[in-house]
């Protein structure tokens, strides 16, 4: 019993003395639902993710390369922050690639329901990664970020997907300038 007590007691003071060395190889529950996650992953055959520090898995990023719709042909890339709410917040997720989208801003930012108002921890990177997916099949302009391609999109269809052609194969949509994204 005295042998017990002395060895917890032991314990103890090495954790007080190593500070943080004992908790830094505990996984936290952000990393450990991350691992499940990806362990877990069922990419769609037009999506590939790779991850430029193979022991960050809190940090990847998810190319988009649709086979179908208005944006068949582009190469899109996403950028994905998980942060230690993980997973009772939603992951950051920035578009790196400039597109003209009702649902996606020049600056990146992503309009998608479950990265906002709608997410619950039960959703996975892989709801994320086929929400993403839909949007480039199904452009929402009932909730845009890019207003002036939702009205395009409502008012004149042939227009839209002219755009989106031009902007794929880098040109100017009004005074902004789109880098090339065919693949």
């Amino acid at each position: 019993m005295i042998k017990l007590f002395s060895l917890k007691q032991q314990k103890k003071e090495e954790e007080s003395a190593g500070g943080t060395k004992g908790s830094s190889k505990k996984a936290s529950a952000a990393q450990l639902r991350i691992q499940k996650d990806i362990n877990e992953l069922n990419l769609p055959k037009t999506c590939d993710i790779s991850f430029s520090d193979p022991d960050d898995l809190l940090n990847f990023k998810l190319v988009i390369s649709p086979d179908e719709g208005f944006y068949k042909s582009g190469k899109f890339v996403f950028s994905f922050k998980v942060g230690q709410g993980y997973p009772h917040d939603p992951p950051k997720v920035k578009c790196e690639t400039m597109v003209y989208h009702p649902n996606i801003d020049l600056e990146g930012n992503v309009c998608l329901n479950i990265l906002r108002e709608d997410w619950k921890p039960v959703l996975t990177i892989n709801s994320i990664i086929y929400g993403l997916q839909y949007l480039f099949l199904e452009p929402n302009p009932e909730d845009p970020l890019n207003k002036e391609a939702a009205e395009v999109l409502q008012n004149n269809r042939r227009l839209f997907e002219q755009n989106v052609q031009r902007s794929m194969r880098g040109g100017y949509i009004g005074s902004t300038y789109f880098e090339r994204c065919l693949k």
